[in-house]
Formats: structure tokens, sequence, C-alpha cells
């Protein structure tokens, strides 16, 4: 059996998956369509990962604070958000991404912290 922990990181994966393409996707696959249709369709692709995400937030809550839950998600967020940006929006890697992947493990740290003491 998975704890909540596990689950909560599984699910906020898959999530966050959906919201990327929601988010993003669209620049790449829908740039000629108007901005409306583009809308909807991430629309609908956010319904997914909001049928992911919520549960993945109320099962984390039963281990994890609040603010533990957004650095968890900021953390998968960046995680996941550069190889899309690099594999299918065909981005240049930049060292900025590491930069920024740092200072959230500073994030990590700090709300984490107490969790260790």
């Amino acid at each position: 059996m998975m704890t909540p922990t596990l689950t909560t990181i599984g699910l906020l994966c898959l999530s966050n998956i959906f919201m990327t393409f929601a988010w993003y996707g669209h620049l790449k696959s829908l740039g000629s369509k108007p901005w409306i249709i583009a809308a909807l369709v991430s629309w609908g692709i956010a319904l997914f990962e909001y049928l992911l995400q919520v549960p993945a937030n109320r099962i984390g809550y039963t281990v994890m604070n609040v603010g533990q839950l957004k650095i968890l998600q900021e953390v998968i967020t960046l995680s996941l958000f550069v190889p899309f940006a690099y594999f299918y929006m065909k981005e240049p890697l930049k060292l900025d991404y590491l930069w920024a992947g740092l200072c959230i493990l500073g994030a990590v740290y700090f709300i984490f912290r107490s969790e260790f003491n």
C-alpha cells in the first residue's frame, strides 16, 4: 500500500503533466487558432488536472501542511516543466533553470526543516 506522501507525489506529477499542456501546449499546437479555441481546449485539459490535483491535495493534507503541499507542487512543476520546454516546445536549456531549481531547494529546506528536527 502506498503512503499518503507517495500517493500525493504521484497524483501531483500526473496533474502537473495535464496542467503544463493546458497552460503551454496550445502555444505550439494551436498557435494558428483563435485564442478562444485554445482557451476551450486548455480548459478541457485542465479538468483532468483538477481531477488529480484535488484528491492529491486532500490526501497530502493528511500528512503535510498547506505550505509543504505548495512547495512540493512547485518542485514538481519545475521538474516537469523543464523537460516539457526542452523536448516538446524545443526551447533551449538555460542555466537559469538550474538557479531556479536551487532556489526552490532552499524553499524545500525551509518549509520542511521542522520535520527533521
